[in-house]
């Protein structure tokens, strides 16, 4: 049998990440479509993405606003939409509820997430028993890589004491999968909860 599971956060343990970002736009008329463009102009103007060099903890909070909010109209507020965005999240019962199972089991777990330093007390309050249900947390901000670079699935594996071979991953994202499985790992594409916990109950057996 494999011996760990690797969780992403969320969209898996929570309800779908795209259900935040439309409040957002209500709230204040910013669309979707002009944060993308605004993302992709400071790419182009810094050379990272600036989602992404925040998820590494390379820039602060302030320094993303810094770098979007010149391609953006006026009344862009990313304080604002943090709040927004996270208090639309809501926990997944069904994948809490397998991971407590499985971790009681004996099943070593570990969590596995891009994210924001600022944005971990946000988060964390969406799930308090992080703790309880995993025995290892990677957060990206805080080790200087995020998903899909394999380096990041690497770490977590060193810390949960396991290999590639031992592990299911299961995020909802299918590039960070794609890692996973390059690493040895059977990867789950989440995609309904019922679905995911059906294919992960499988891959743990095996």
């Amino acid at each position: 049998m494999r011996r760990a599971l690797i969780s992403d956060f969320g969209g898996v343990l929570t309800s779908p990440l795209y259900e935040g970002l439309p409040a957002y736009q209500e709230e204040f008329g910013v669309s979707l479509e002009a944060l993308g463009r605004a993302m992709a102009l400071a790419t182009e103007q810094h050379g990272d993405h600036p989602l992404f060099a925040l998820e590494r903890g390379e820039i602060s909070e302030i320094e993303f606003r810094a770098r979007i909010e010149p391609h953006l109209d006026e009344g862009f507020d990313l304080t604002r939409l943090r709040t927004v965005y996270f208090e639309r999240l809501e926990p997944n019962a069904v994948m809490i509820d397998f991971i407590r199972e499985v971790r009681l089991r004996g099943v070593r777990t570990a969590l596995l997430t891009n994210n924001a330093r600022e944005w971990e007390p946000l988060w964390r309050s969406k799930l308090p028993e992080i703790d309880e249900l995993f025995e290892v947390v990677v957060d990206s901000a805080f080790v200087g890589m995020r998903k899909p670079e394999p380096a990041i699935y690497e770490l977590t594996m060193e810390r949960l004491g396991v290999r590639g071979d031992q592990c299911v991953f299961v995020d909802d994202l299918e590039p960070n999968c794609a890692t996973a499985r390059a690493l040895g790992m059977v990867a789950v594409h989440f995609e309904r909860p019922e679905q995911a916990v059906a294919e992960l109950r499988a891959a743990l057996a095996q």
